[in-house]
């Protein structure tokens, strides 16, 4: 079965934390100390460090938990898009549901096809995965010989890889009979949601798949993604570094992974994808 995009690290968290600012603790009694008056030093009033500190800190929080937030690609499935050890700043707001006023003030956008999405796993919210928005509410999509038809129409699909010749039954031609064990969202799917050998997207959902069609778990195996459970869009990759899938994977930091970085950091850091910014692709 085609393996997991899930990407999931320690910059799922957001970025900037209280724990890791340099903040000097304050006296126990609440007060600030000063240096007494000689002078040379007139006693004028002493700038408060710690309230510096913590105003930078809430704004950096508010910034990375509301406006974007960091993540690390550590599966291969959206190659060659994103690859493996790519860092993104997802944007959070751009698909954020729009208000009386903020409607005016910020470029809200509705998913569109084509799209690189992240959301949280239908099966386990606890993962967060990436994929490219291939049908909004309304459309009927099917694959035929690795060809997705979108509405009748077949695409052109510059940015995806087949990296297999091999035709599969379910995978390369879809809907059709599971010959692997999908979820229970696929059957709901495949059961309800079919109409003239093709899916039909229902509403406030989106059917979702990897770049990398041949080796990508996605609504293909487990179903449309509700329109609740996605996050938003990927802005930039603001760091790419050759790692293997099971130290980025790790919710912890492996002594392996830094001694890697210690030694290699210059070498095998993708300094040409550094800054890169993503963008959909328009599909029609």
């Amino acid at each position: 079965m085609a393996e997991s995009s899930a990407f999931r690290s320690p910059e799922a968290q957001p970025v900037s934390t209280p724990e890791t600012a340099l903040v000097e603790p304050a006296p126990q009694d609440g007060s600030i100390q000063t240096a007494p008056s000689t002078p040379e030093d007139p006693g004028e009033p002493v700038r408060g460090t710690i309230a510096e500190w913590t105003i930078t800190i809430l704004l950096l929080l508010f910034l990375t938990t509301t406006l974007v937030q960091a993540f690390v690609i550590p599966t291969g499935s959206m190659e060659d898009t994103l690859l493996i050890g790519d860092h993104l700043l997802v944007d959070k707001l751009a698909y954020a549901p729009t208000g009386p006023v903020s409607k005016y003030l910020l470029p809200y956008t509705p998913v569109k096809r084509g799209d690189i999405i992240v959301f949280r796993y239908p099966v386990d919210i606890r993962q967060t995965f990436v994929k490219r928005c291939m049908g909004v509410p309304g459309d009927h999509i099917r694959i035929v010989n690795k060809q997705v038809y979108l509405n009748g129409v077949k695409l052109d699909e510059p940015y995806k890889v087949h990296k297999s010749d091999f035709i599969d039954s379910y995978r390369d031609n879809f809907p059709s009979e599971p010959n692997v064990l999908v979820d229970k969202g696929a059957i709901d799917m495949l059961t309800k949601n079919v109409v003239n050998g093709e899916v039909v997207v229902p509403p406030n959902s989106f059917f979702a798949m990897g770049d990398n069609r041949d080796n990508s778990l996605d609504s293909r195996y487990w179903g449309f993604v509700p329109r609740e459970n996605i996050i938003g869009k990927p802005l930039i990759i603001y760091w790419s570094y050759d790692a293997p899938t099971d130290e980025l994977n790790s919710s912890s930091v492996s002594i392996t992974h830094v001694l890697d970085l210690a030694q290699n950091f210059f070498s095998k850091t993708r300094w040409r994808r550094t800054f890169m910014l993503l963008h959909g692709y328009k599909v029609q």
